[in-house]
């Protein structure tokens, strides 16, 4: 009984080793428990994932083929075991396919998010790769298992180099042989010049989680301290030269759209009226933008957002196709970043449990406040507003992939 209580310890110690991106805690844990139960498979594999973490990979080449020979017919540590192998071989797909097996036997293991959101992330899904890694997150009370998997990033670094197994006979066969050459050449090392540019570029933006913002806020802000600084004025709406200043440079007016200038119904998304204006636009993209830039990805994020306000700045310009009103903003692009936000709550909703439900609730109070708040006031445009809200909410749709769409 005290030896069960003891290996129990010490398995949670090293899950917990793990989740805290503490490779080397967690493979002392798990050595130590190895040493009870030497014929273990969650021993075995939990030493399989801690050497994964510290670079050992001919030690998790050898633990998980433990695994599988502890577990023959198959199982939970049997089929993450093959996962990781597939992992060191550079088959994210069968990895994948491996560890959704996994996760349908055992639903409540973090690690094996943390293992999927990898995995995802290697194939270029940021947005799947996000939810998996926020359950992963949610399992570990927090705890997201950094450091735990091989930097997809092709430059050797460090704390991940290869550890080479002691020579002994069994070098000489077939698995022996594979050792070393895993050991050698670590597969994700192997990419030629195109496939490390891009990995650079995709890790790089993998650690900043907005990129895509800081750009959009970052050209709004410059756009207006230039037109601020030519025009000699801080306010284009309170006098004829402000006005002037603003249409020149490209505000919406329907009646030059209709004269063929289509152009300014993309560069009025991208012009204030004042500092307030712009100063409240920003502050609701620097929160919203955000979210659904880690949630959707950078691209899909980049497509809601421009897509949205092009659409609303269209819809403008049909209902009044005559008008003289200069408009600008970037309100109708920011609404329809906030529509995206509702879909993935409501689409996620399951997944979420009760803060799916509270999330939701939040997101209509909002969108119930800020429209009160158009309708109140005659100088917000505010079908530019709607019309940017429902078509981010259609291309957010679009955009989630379907198997995921399927899955709640």
């Amino acid at each position: 009984m005290e030896a069960q209580t003891d290996i129990q310890t010490y398995l949670e110690r090293g899950k917990q080793a793990l989740a805290q991106g503490q490779g080397r805690e967690a493979a002392i844990a798990y050595a130590h428990a190895a040493q009870l139960e030497p014929d273990n498979p969650v021993v075995h594999l939990g030493l399989a994932e801690a050497n994964l973490a510290l670079g050992s990979y001919g030690v998790v080449y050898m633990a998980c083929r433990k695994v599988q020979e502890l577990q023959p017919a198959g199982g939970f540590e049997s089929t993450v075991a093959q996962a990781l192998l597939d992992l060191l071989d550079r088959r994210y797909d069968r990895a994948l396919q491996n560890v959704d097996a996994a996760i349908s036997l055992d639903p409540g293991s973090g690690y094996v998010h943390a293992l999927r959101a990898y995995l995802l992330r290697a194939n270029g899904q940021d947005y799947d790769a996000g939810l998996a890694r926020a359950r992963a997150a949610r399992l570990s009370y927090g705890q997201h298992f950094d450091n735990c998997f091989p930097p997809l990033e092709p430059a050797s670094t460090p704390g991940y180099a290869p550890v080479p197994p002691p020579a002994s006979s069994s070098d000489s066969s077939p698995e022996g042989n594979g050792i070393l050459q895993r050991e050698a050449i670590p597969p994700w090392s192997r990419p030629n010049g195109m496939q490390r540019q891009v990995i650079r570029t995709r890790f790089a933006l993998s650690q900043n989680p907005r990129f895509v913002t800081n750009i959009i806020i970052g050209i709004n802000v410059i756009v207006f301290v230039i037109l601020a600084l030519l025009s000699r004025t801080i306010s284009f709406d309170q006098s004829e030269q402000g006005i002037l200043a603003i249409v020149n440079a490209g505000a919406q007016v329907n009646i030059l759209v209709q004269q063929g200038q289509v152009w300014r119904i993309f560069t009025a998304m991208f012009l204030h009226f004042s500092i307030l204006h712009i100063a409240l636009n920003m502050l609701s993209l620097f929160f919203i933008g955000t979210a659904i830039e880690v949630f959707f990805g950078k691209w899909r994020y980049l497509v809601i957002y421009l897509g949205a306000g092009i659409l609303g700045g269209i819809f403008t310009y049909f209902l009044d196709p005559s008008s003289v009103i200069p408009s600008a903003g970037a309100s109708g692009a920011i609404f329809g970043v906030f529509g995206a936000l509702g879909v993935f709550y409501f689409v996620n909703r399951r997944n979420m449990g009760s803060f799916g439900r509270g999330a939701i609730t939040n997101w209509l109070f909002w969108l119930g406040l800020n429209l009160f708040f158009g309708f109140s006031s005659p100088n917000i445009g505010i079908w530019d507003h709607i019309a940017g809200l429902v078509a981010g909410m259609l291309i957010a749709l679009l955009l989630i992939p379907r198997t995921r769409r399927r899955q709640f």
